[in-house]
């Protein structure tokens, strides 16, 4: 059976943010990640994390506005100095709470920037990334998004994220697979999972359409979670998704996969 891995971005908002670790730990992770812990004070949320006995596995780098729409900078050429200060932020965050890896988020292509120079900035952008955070043993993360859900993002497909990587070379660049997101953009996910399965580094799970839990929707995940048994991944997997109902009411998808794996190993 797979880690798994619950986001408290998405996952136990019936309670304040703060109160959704004891959620998650009574619900069975022993993991947890936050899309952007910026906001709350570092040193309650370590007290969170240590006092449920959970390990924070990734975060995302600061991705600019929020609120106006703003996705990452990463890609975005006249704001290099904002998104490098970014990167030193989210290094101290990451440190201070034991995450061993950040997601950099990959901007909404900005319009009027020449497809050669957005794409030099984002190979620039995450160069230094990975040599900053290899500084201090941490490793770095790319996500393609699907366009429909995010429209303009730049980083949309599997391939152009793989080819990133090759361009920048470094050894703690990988790719973040969400499997909602490839699933709305180019299908074929055990087949895709399987052909870069040296270059994810973290797995993100929510069902389509709707982006509800495991089970909720098209993808067949008690396959999905055995394929990832079958060819070794042994990275998190992490339930990155919207809650029908109260989210406790909704971990069927996790109930079931501790019970094929109990009825595996019997």
């Amino acid at each position: 059976m797979p880690r798994f891995a619950a986001n408290l971005t998405l996952l136990f908002t019936e309670v304040p943010f703060l109160d959704r670790f004891e959620r998650a730990a009574k619900a069975g992770f022993e993991a947890v990640e936050i899309l952007f812990p910026y906001e709350w004070p570092i040193a309650e949320i370590k007290a969170r994390l240590e006092g449920h006995g959970l390990q924070l596995v990734l975060l995302n780098l600061p991705p600019g506005d929020w609120s106006a729409g703003e996705r990452g900078l990463a890609c975005v050429p006249e704001r290099i100095g904002e998104f490098r200060e970014g990167v030193a932020r989210g290094i101290e965050v990451a440190k201070a709470l034991g995450a061993p890896q950040l997601n950099c988020l990959s901007g909404i292509t900005p319009r009027g920037s020449s497809a050669d120079l957005v794409r030099s900035t984002y190979i620039d952008n995450l160069g230094y990334t990975a040599i900053e955070l290899k500084k201090v043993g941490l490793n770095a993360l790319i996500e393609p998004i699907n366009t429909i859900d995010m429209p303009g993002i730049y980083l949309n497909r599997t391939a152009q994220a793989v080819a990133a990587i090759a361009d920048v070379g470094s050894d703690n660049l990988f790719l973040q697979y969400d499997v909602y997101h490839a699933q709305r953009s180019e299908g074929e996910l055990a087949a895709t999972i399987e052909k870069h399965l040296a270059q994810i580094g973290h797995i993100q799970i929510a069902d389509n359409p709707g982006r509800h839990e495991p089970g909720s929707g098209e993808i067949n995940y008690d396959f999905l979670f055995d394929h990832l048994d079958r060819i070794g991944y042994r990275g998190w997997v992490s339930a990155e998704y919207k809650p029908r109902a109260e989210t406790e009411a909704g971990l069927g998808w996790l109930a079931r996969a501790r019970q094929r794996a109990t009825e595996s190993a019997a």
